[in-house]
């Protein structure tokens, strides 16, 4: 596992040269957003510990399989840390796949699959877990949520955005990395939210896939208005 700092809170895990993990330095601890593909967890705890804190929350972006894949082998671990989700995506853990009414009619894309561990706090648009606001991140899947850290504005956007291949927003094929984007349930909803994200004007970004970008605001313009381009005619959900 590669372990890279990005300023004075932010660790990059990155498993198989392509799927990542942070670690989020807080004043009692560490706070893990994903767990990666399944078998990461003894490599993400040697890393906590080289950093020389504690692991007290795991957090999760989506419950896609390569987010959520050690989540199991870390909670058994760690059984005392938190275990925090967002309310739409705890339901796809539990192993409901249904869509809501008032949701997108589209086909879930992408792995998804039950989890033994449940959620023992449930997250919502504006809450705050240690130092992070919760933002809601819905397209890539109907329950995303993204991580924004206004101590030096870094935002964790899980598969909101991915830099594998170059800067895109979810649903937008990147021919070098094309999972993304085939894993992707609605791109228009995925547009609505690069642009919230983009609101944010964050001064690093942070993905699922792909490198760190510093001051990413001008490439995220370019990334935007090329979804537009494919998207911009449809509706998001809740638009």
């Amino acid at each position: 596992m590669k372990i890279t700092q990005h300023g004075a809170n932010l660790t990059k895990l990155t498993q198989l040269g392509m799927f990542n993990s942070y670690l989020v330095r807080e004043a009692d601890g560490l706070t893990l957003i994903d767990s990666g593909m399944g078998g990461a967890g003894k490599a993400i705890a040697a890393a906590a510990e080289s950093l020389g804190a504690p692991i007290v929350r795991l957090a999760l972006t989506h419950a896609h399989a390569d987010h959520i894949g050690s989540l199991a082998e870390l909670h058994a671990a760690l059984p005392d840390a938190v275990v925090a989700v967002g309310e739409r995506e705890a339901r796809f853990m539990a192993g409901d796949f249904s869509i809501d009414a008032d949701e997108p009619q589209a086909n879930l894309r992408g792995g998804y699959a039950a989890s033994p561990v449940q959620p023992t706090r449930l997250l919502r648009d504006g809450d705050t877990l240690g130092s992070l606001r919760v933002v809601a991140a819905p397209g890539h899947t109907p329950g995303q949520i993204a991580f924004f850290d206004p101590r030096d504005g870094t935002l964790i956007a899980g598969d909101a955005l991915q830099t594998a291949g170059g800067l895109a927003v979810a649903g937008v094929l990147r021919i070098f990395f094309p999972f993304p984007a085939l894993a992707t349930w609605h791109g228009p909803t995925a547009l609505a939210t690069a642009e919230r994200l983009r609101a944010l004007r964050p001064a690093r970004l942070a993905v699922g896939h792909g490198a760190v970008i510093e001051q990413p605001e001008a490439m995220l313009d370019n990334a935007i208005a090329v979804a537009r381009r494919k998207f911009g005619a449809e509706q998001a959900y809740g638009a």
